[in-house]
């Protein structure tokens, strides 16, 4: 049986898990670091879905903001609220905001949500059954209305 917390449950602070985001930058840089969390948040999203049951099902498009929002929203994990998923041009686009990356970040900041992004691209994955190339291509903190996403199809 796994250790539980029984007064302070599964979640901690937004603060915290930035302070874990910029300690790991300063060690290993902010490329390396990108790398570390991207796979971490796929592994976090691939294992999220599998734990929903929801592996596999291969949901039409229409149906994955509102999955992934249950997921990853203000009724999931919080990591950051999914406003829309959609298919452009060969690509799926998924739309977010109050993400844990931008969240504390300076106007015009640098920062990238490679956690959160990982985090969807491991969840779409392991919807779909497909494997994608992810980027991030919108920013909130650079002027985006969106931290926006974009998965293209290998």
């Amino acid at each position: 049986m796994a250790y539980e917390r029984k007064e302070l449950g599964d979640f901690t602070s937004v603060v915290c898990f930035k302070a874990v985001i910029t300690g790991v930058e300063d060690t290993l840089g902010k490329d390396g670091a990108g790398v570390v969390f991207t796979r971490a948040g796929k592994m976090r999203g691939q294992n999220r879905v599998k734990d929903l049951g929801m592996a596999g099902s291969v949901l039409p498009i229409s149906e994955l903001a509102g999955r992934l929002d249950a997921a990853l929203g203000k009724d999931g994990t919080r990591l950051a609220n999914v406003k829309s998923v959609r298919e452009e041009g060969g690509k799926i686009i998924v739309d977010t905001t109050e993400t844990v990356c931008s969240f504390g970040e300076e106007m015009g900041s640098d920062r990238e949500c490679s956690f959160t992004m990982g985090a969807i691209w491991g969840a779409l994955e392991a919807i779909e059954g497909k494997t994608y190339l992810g980027e991030q291509t919108q920013s909130v903190l650079r002027g985006g209305e969106f931290d926006r996403f974009e998965f293209e199809e290998l």
